[in-house]
């Protein structure tokens, strides 16, 4: 993204007499996430070597007693470039009656568990492969989004968002609407010293089905110049996501000790047009899944392990007959997290990596992330 439309979104927020008088003292915060790795995990933003990770400026307040308005600047290197991305730049309502929220403007989706979630609060180095390969890692984008929670004992939660696709598009000219998604989440706790969420979510991409293949083009897969644009691996017309979290803290005091188990579930149909579905291997449909657990056993120390696999393919033309090839990734993640603070994290994470192929790579990362100024809430 060009830096002076960034910039010049920055000051917009402080120059608009809209919010001269309730933003003249924004929460400001800003986290640096930094990196050492030996190599590269399949469609990863992190390359080999030194580099600046998800490095993030936010800006977030209250505009009146209605409406919240938030803003996030995102840096990261690639060699010798550095990207200068809009993440986040969005207004949302306060005061809407029933329990409804509606947001509008460029914000993370809320499909599935993980990405609704800013990275520097994961507990692993990188998104898992699912993610980074049905949506970019994180799924962000330009649109509209209405919640409503429910006034029971159990959570309930249903969404729907109304989204550009730029990002999960196939297509140069396609619907200028292309992703709609609708989510449930439902939760509750099991004792005083745990609870649960459960999540269902749908996205429907208008833009997602291939419907041409340039020969020789290789665009769906493991490429080695790594495209940093931040859209999905693979696409399709849908995408169906279960998610399921358990959370144990000893009466319910995560200060000292705690473990967290998630696990997410993936399928993704509609891949290539109908035209396509007698030649050999063409993908029908494709799936991924994720499952970890991370055990706090001190303030300062965690630990945790991770599995994930997900299927992707490549394709390309030959004269008038296309060729496809089946592939499928898998990763486990073991990793170690030292807390300064509640602010600071030093981690080390060891990545197998098992391809389609049978060729296993070994990446070692060794990552820090301090955050200074202010600092949100993080989710369940």
């Amino acid at each position: 993204m060009n830096k002076k439309l960034v910039s010049l979104a920055i000051g917009s927020i402080f120059a608009s007499p809209v919010f001269a008088d309730t933003l003249s003292n924004p929460q400001i915060g800003v986290v640096v996430d930094g990196y050492y790795q030996d190599g590269q995990r399949h469609n990863s933003e992190r390359e080999e070597g030194f580099g600046l990770g998800h490095t993030e400026l936010n800006l977030s307040s209250n505009i009146d007693d209605k409406f919240h308005g938030a803003l996030t600047a995102v840096l990261e290197s690639h060699g010798d470039e550095t990207e200068l991305e809009l993440e986040e730049a969005f207004i949302e309502t306060l005061a809407l009656p029933y329990g409804v929220n509606v947001r509008a403007g460029r914000f993370l989706s809320d499909f599935g568990y993980l990405n609704n979630q800013h990275m520097h609060t994961d507990s692993f180095v990188e998104r898992p492969i699912a993610y980074r390969t049905f949506l970019g890692s994180h799924y962000y984008d330009d649109g509209v989004r209405a919640n409503i929670v429910l006034p029971t004992d159990l959570y309930v939660k249903f969404g729907v968002e109304a989204l550009s696709g730029n990002k999960m598009s196939s297509v140069e000219d396609g619907s200028k609407v292309g992703v709609y998604t609708t989510t449930m989440k439902l939760g509750n706790d099991f004792s005083e010293s745990s609870s649960w969420q459960f999540g269902l979510s749908y996205l429907r991409n208008e833009n997602g089905k291939v419907k041409e293949f340039e020969d020789h083009d290789h665009g769906h897969g493991h490429e080695e110049e790594h495209d940093h644009s931040h859209a999905a691996a693979v696409t399709g017309a849908n995408l169906y996501g279960a998610d399921f979290v358990w959370k144990w803290a000893p009466d319910g005091n995560y200060k000292y000790s705690n473990f967290t188990l998630s696990a997410e579930y993936m399928l993704l149909d509609g891949v290539v047009d109908s035209k396509y579905k007698n030649d050999a291997e063409s993908p029908d449909n494709l799936s991924a899944y994720y499952v970890s657990g991370v055990y706090r056993f001190n303030p300062s120390w965690s630990a945790g392990l991770r599995y994930g696999e997900a299927e992707s393919y490549d394709g390309h033309a030959h004269g008038d007959h296309m060729h496809f090839t089946a592939l499928n990734d898998k990763e486990m993640d073991a990793m170690i997290a030292w807390d300064s603070s509640h602010f600071g994290t030093i981690r080390a994470q060891y990545t197998r990596i098992d391809n389609q192929d049978s060729e296993t790579d070994n990446v070692f990362t060794l990552q820090y992330v301090m955050t200074f100024g202010a600092h949100g809430a993080h989710a369940f």
